[in-house]
């Protein structure tokens, strides 16, 4: 699988092409010659990368592997080429010896040269070998009955695991049994192994099903869908005489078909089941064959999608299977496997592992029913249950290989991602997001921000069940998500294979399953991920040339925690200055939670780098002046850095900072004010203090901001800010905080003009409210805070149209009645009253606050 390195090189080729055509016009003109090679090895790649999908499900064929390796290989030649060149003219343009540019443009045409000739050879192979491009009529029979063999689909077929979810079955069959004047769909829509398929044939079977319709097909899809063979199979079950009919049935047109299954249906109440759809296609091509006149007839999908069972009726409401409760897991745990009292302890602890996957239940089980009954064995299983779930029996990693297959290669640079977090913890969504970006995964669309578009891609890998949302914002957004450990073990044996990655935990030897000898053996991998620390630091040791990004995770657990901070204070004082010489082609570097005290200046030779992360590092004193050399930086996370003082006056030379997040106020040693007006891609900045910054006129240039955070403001600039922001038209969060009780708030009549502003708190004095029209239009969320509102304030308040959130916080309302009136906060869903000591009667009247669902009174 050489399509997510490849698709990484062709976006780094477009970065490429994109800065060349800048120097074009610049001092140092690039040679139009060299930018036409660049642009001719970027669409044989992109070529190449159509190729791709196919080779992969023909992987089984040993010629192919071999093809697919070399493509890789040249992928990632072509990826150390552009790094470097991009790297060394960074460096040149620093350094004023712009006499070498041409030097080196010379040798990038002759590399890009080779790369060509060789890209030539290796292209004339995929026919050879049966690989066509995007085609799928040269569909591997036996790879798809392999696949039907692992699927078990038949709905008849002895169930693997049966666990009673009354809920759902209730639920569902309440939707199938309903008679509606046309045929409705039912959906069921899980991750793979969820038991999508189980839950479908126990409606299948159920008593209430066979008396109600009339006839009744099961068939299994799949991801290789045919059309004919679907059409054949519903026919086969619903009618008795198309089952001795078959030579016949496949010489018919498929529009014949179509039509003689339209007919058999037209007088019936039928119920087909289509198991494992993979795409609104699919259903598109079939929904013809139905007819929708016979009053109750239902279709039941079971898919991985979202998209694609609301696409298939959008009024419907698809069914999301959920995992199994702990007590539901070893319950199916129970039935493939005889527990003894004295394993029940760890059988448990098995089973917690599992997080309620029933496949991977039933995998284990087959696996300990084969284990003697005895501690030391079961121990075993649970200290290794990750590595059994996937390599004790093939059919899991098969049928959740599926998921990952059906990805877009896009998607597939995004869920292998995934694999660097430490197993088990919730990832924050704006961060994964950044650094997607950082990474280079996300092809520009449009208008389209690269947010934008990392987004979607988050919420299309939720609806394909990839990943579970974590914890949801007050507005429901999704603040973090997680992977469950089957899937993160799938990216982690795809990222290793694809050299996407590699683990290392401390002395041990990376996490890839291998020998310790070959753990020694320098890494082609391009993301390493360090868990845990020693003194040895093997990461060190295997190929930092190769290395794009470096990720460290500090998890501080209870007893360590000193053990850990010691460690992490070893490797800032004797290794940063290795890293930063060493990784020079860095492109992401993660230190959040590392006990760095100092940077050394050599950070400002990483001049790819895109994300630096120093949250929570103890930095002290001052950053260093080379910092400023990091022009190509997008994100620089500087929260509560709590000992770091001053910055000197170089973030303004981050011309492509998108996400400045400082989270603490900061002096500068130079003018007692940071430069910032540069800075016009800046979307992100969520704290900083007002001064001279705002009056040089550094804000207005920051039109691109979708966040902002001022503190410290005095009552005359409060004006000048409010007037600036108005014409933010991308501002969705805004937070001004006063400097003192003396100041207070104008009207901010002015944030009507902010239409996309949702989140707006205010702490300090505010002198009126404006009128309800004279909000910003679309606010879900206000948080106010000491500024003593009178008893009229909350007469406009109550009139926001769209306010989903409100939190007076303390010294927000200074009044003993608060009264709500009849039809008041018609949109409320939260409320929080927090220390209103102030507050002793609140009245609420009849009709008021009508979709409240959470209230805290503090």
């Amino acid at each position: 699988m050489a399509e997510v390195a490849v698709t990484i090189v062709v976006e780094k080729l477009a970065e490429l092409l994109v800065q060349q055509a800048a120097e074009a016009v610049s001092e140092v003109e690039c040679p139009e010659g060299v930018r036409e090679q660049v642009g001719k090895l970027k669409n044989e790649l992109a070529w190449m990368q159509g190729f791709l999908k196919d080779a992969d499900a023909k992987q089984s064929n040993e010629r192919v592997r071999i093809w697919v390796s070399e493509i890789r290989d040249l992928a990632f030649e072509a990826e150390e080429l552009i790094d470097t060149y991009m790297y060394k003219a960074t460096m040149h343009t620093r350094h004023l010896d712009k006499l070498l540019r041409p030097l080196h443009m010379y040798k990038l045409a002759r590399r890009i040269d080779r790369i060509m000739s060789k890209i030539k050879e290796v292209s004339a192979r995929p026919e050879a070998y049966g690989v066509r491009g995007e085609s799928r009529e040269d569909i591997n029979l036996t790879s798809i009955e392999s696949l039907r063999h692992w699927r078990q689909p038949s709905p008849y077929s002895e169930e693997e695991y049966v666990i009673e979810l009354e809920d759902d079955i209730e639920l569902l069959l309440s939707q199938l049994l309903t008679v509606e004047p046309r045929n409705h769909v039912v959906s069921i829509v899980g991750m793979g192994g969820l038991g999508k398929t189980t839950l479908a044939k126990k409606l299948y079977n159920h008593r209430s099903v066979v008396n109600h319709f009339e006839c009744k097909a099961w068939v299994y899809v799949s991801k290789e869908y045919r059309r004919r063979d679907v059409l054949q199979a519903i026919l086969r079950d619903v009618d008795a005489s198309s089952r001795d009919e078959a030579d016949r049935l496949e010489r018919l047109p498929e529009e014949e078909l179509v039509n003689k299954l339209h007919s058999v249906l037209d007088e019936k109440r039928y119920m087909v089941v289509l198991d494992d759809i993979w795409g609104m296609e699919v259903w598109d091509g079939l929904k013809s064959a139905f007819p929708r006149r016979k009053m109750g007839s239902k279709i039941l999908l079971t898919t991985r999608k979202w998209e694609v069972a609301l696409h298939a009726d959008a009024s419907s409401s698809p069914h999301h299977l959920r995992t199994l409760t702990e007590d539901e897991s070893y319950s199916l745990l129970c039935n493939k496997v005889f527990i003894p009292p004295e394993l029940e302890s760890l059988a448990r602890e098995i089973v917690v592992k599992c997080e309620g996957l029933p496949l991977a239940l039933v995998v284990i089980g087959g696996l300990l029913s084969r284990k003697h009954k005895s501690s030391v064995e079961w121990d075993q299983v649970l200290r290794n249950i990750s590595w059994h779930l996937l390599q004790e029996q093939e059919r899991i990693a098969r049928i959740l290989e599926l998921s990952y297959n059906d990805l877009p290669s896009h998607l597939k640079s995004c869920f292998l991602y995934l694999g660097l977090f430490p197993e088990g913890l919730n990832i924050q969504t704006k961060k994964l997001l950044r650094l997607w970006v950082a990474e280079g995964f996300l092809p520009q669309e449009g208008q389209e921000t690269p947010e934008g578009v990392a987004h979607r891609y988050l919420n299309e890998l939720i609806g394909r069940c990839m990943i579970q949302v974590g914890a949801v914002s007050s507005l429901g957004r999704v603040k973090t998500i997680r992977i469950h450990d089957l899937l993160r073990d799938l990216s982690l044996s795809k990222g290793k294979e694809e050299y996407f990655l590699k683990i290392f935990h401390g002395n041990m030897a990376p996490s890839s399953t291998t020998s310790q000898s070959h753990s020694q053996q320098p890494t082609r991998s391009r993301r390493l991920s360090i868990h845990s620390c020693d003194d040895r630091y093997d990461f060190l040791k295997h190929g930092a040339h190769h290395s794009r990004s470096l990720l460290f995770f500090n998890r501080e657990y209870n007893d360590i925690v000193g053990r850990i901070w010691f460690h992490w204070n070893f490797l800032q004082e004797q290794k940063l200055n290795f890293i930063y010489r060493k990784f020079k082609l860095l492109r992401v570097l993660e230190l959040d939670g590392v006990r760095v005290v100092s940077l050394p200046s050599t950070i400002g030779d990483l001049v790819q780098l895109r994300y630096l992360g120093l949250r929570k590092t103890n930095l002290e004193g001052k950053l260093p002046p080379s910092l400023g050399n990091l022009k190509n930086l997008q994100t620089l996370d500087l929260r509560y850095c709590c000992f770091l003082k001053r910055i000197p006056n170089i973030i303004w030379k981050m011309v492509n900072l998108r996400h400045l997040l400082l989270y603490t106020p900061f002096d500068s040693p130079d003018s007692g004010h940071l430069r910032l007006d540069t800075l016009t891609n800046l979307q992100s900045l969520p704290y900083i203090d007002a001064g001279k910054w705002i009056e040089d006129g550094a804000l207005a240039k920051m039109s691109n901001l979708r966040q902002l955070g001022i503190y410290e403001l005095s009552g005359k600039m409060v004006n000048s800010v409010l007037s600036t922001v108005q014409g933010f038209r991308n501002l969705h969060s805004l937070t001004l905080s006063l400097q003192s009780e003396e100041d207070e708030f104008p009207m901010f009549r002015q944030l009507s003009q902010c239409i996309h502003l949702e989140k707006l708190s205010l702490i300090g004095k505010i002198r009126k409210l404006p009128d309800p029209h004279e909000f910003p239009p679309n606010l879900l969320k206000l948080t106010l805070h000491n500024s003593h509102l009178q008893k009229e304030s909350i007469a406009k308040l109550e009139r926001l149209p769209k306010l989903k959130m409100l939190i007076l916080g303390k010294g927000a309302y200074n009044v003993q009645e608060l009264s709500f009136n009849a039809e008041g906060f018609s949109q409320l869903n939260i409320l929080r009253l927090i220390q209103l000591k102030e507050l002793e009667e609140w009245t609420v009247e009849e009709r008021a606050l009508p979709r409240l669902e959470h209230m805290l009174i503090d």
